[in-house]
């Protein structure tokens, strides 16, 4: 259980705060980083938002104050030694935040990750982390609800409406209780158009995205002998030639598990430092102990592994055969 008491104790003993989050950053990163900013500003802080990633162009919606920032070691080195604060939202390894580690564990700043993914690692002063929660965005709602330490309002809401929805699935995910939807309908009396934050994330996607679903699709293989792996394969001479980029690729994995019999998913993508792997699974087949066998982690059905300066190719026949290990119960 978090102690959401020491988390308000170490808001209110402190003025400025540097929010944080992970590469590739999606709805739940994002939105529970605007949440956060909100709640914090109410309460009168100094907060900085400063990002390894840009913010996907389907969620800079959420920064309706346009306060992320892109970081830059020239610019930002000083703001980790000067912040009261460092806050880790949404990740639970430092090496999550590529360029940005070194200073942010140089810092001797008060460190502290508010998070819903398993296997932490002991990198910061204080862990607010529960896997039971859907999402981080479910996190901070739980601390306003029983802290009180602002009230929900529809600013603070939307954000966290948008994370909860896209790390369930839109509701669909195994996290999904009656609880949450309980959640969902309180954010959404607020005055939150379901319907508005779903087109947004999801529907005005640019056409070099469709072009490259189609890609993957063209790439997709079945793999065993029971044919219960699929996966697929995007290059980056696959981005390159249309002029997409790696967040393009958010939620292609779960196409992998909508073929029949099939109970492991995977998708390969080529960086230009080295490469990702996106896992998903059904029942009780625990990808994030697979993911972890590389290098990887996250929650049992849905994790994910990056690796630089490393040939994706070297790579795809062991993560397909260890897939069918943890299939066949070795795991």
């Amino acid at each position: 259980m978090i102690d959401f008491k020491k988390l308000k104790e170490i808001i209110e003993k402190n003025n400025s705060f540097l929010l944080t989050t992970h590469v590739n950053p999606d709805a739940d990163a994002i939105g529970s980083e605007i949440a956060f900013y909100k709640l914090l500003k109410s309460s009168g802080k100094k907060i900085y938002i400063i990002n390894h990633s840009l913010t996907p162009y389907n969620l800079q919606f959420l920064d309706d104050e346009k306060v992320i920032e892109n970081y830059d070691k020239q610019k930002h080195s000083e703001i980790f030694n000067s912040a009261n604060v460092l806050v880790g939202l949404d990740f639970n390894r430092s090496d999550r935040i590529v360029s940005m580690q070194e200073d942010f564990l140089k810092s001797d700043k008060i460190k502290i990750i508010i998070d819903h993914h398993q296997d932490v690692e002991d990198f910061v002063d204080y862990v607010f982390v529960d896997t039971e929660y859907c999402a981080t965005g479910h996190i901070i709602y739980d601390f306003i609800m029983q802290t009180k330490i602002v009230e929900l309002n529809y600013s603070i809401a939307y954000p966290i409406y948008a994370a909860i929805m896209t790390d369930t699935g839109s509701f669909r995910f195994e996290r999904t209780t009656p609880e949450v939807h309980k959640i969902a309908a309180e954010l959404l009396e607020t005055g939150i158009n379901p319907i508005e934050v779903f087109d947004k994330i999801y529907d005005q996607s640019k056409f070099s995205k469709v072009k490259l679903l189609g890609k993957a699709l063209e790439s997709l293989k079945l793999y065993g002998d029971k044919k219960e792996i699929s996966y697929m394969f995007l290059k980056q001479d696959d981005f390159n030639s249309l002029g997409a980029i790696e967040s393009d690729t958010d939620s292609f994995v779960n196409l992998t598990l909508s073929i029949e019999k099939v109970k492991i998913g995977l998708l390969f993508i080529e960086l230009k430092q080295g490469f990702k792997v996106s896992f998903r699974s059904k029942g009780n087949i625990a990808v994030n102990k697979l993911a972890a066998e590389f290098g990887g982690g996250g929650h049992t059905n849905a994790a994910g592994l990056r690796i630089f300066n490393e040939k994706i190719e070297d790579f795809i026949p062991k993560i397909l055969s260890k897939s069918e290990e943890y299939l066949e119960g070795k795991k």
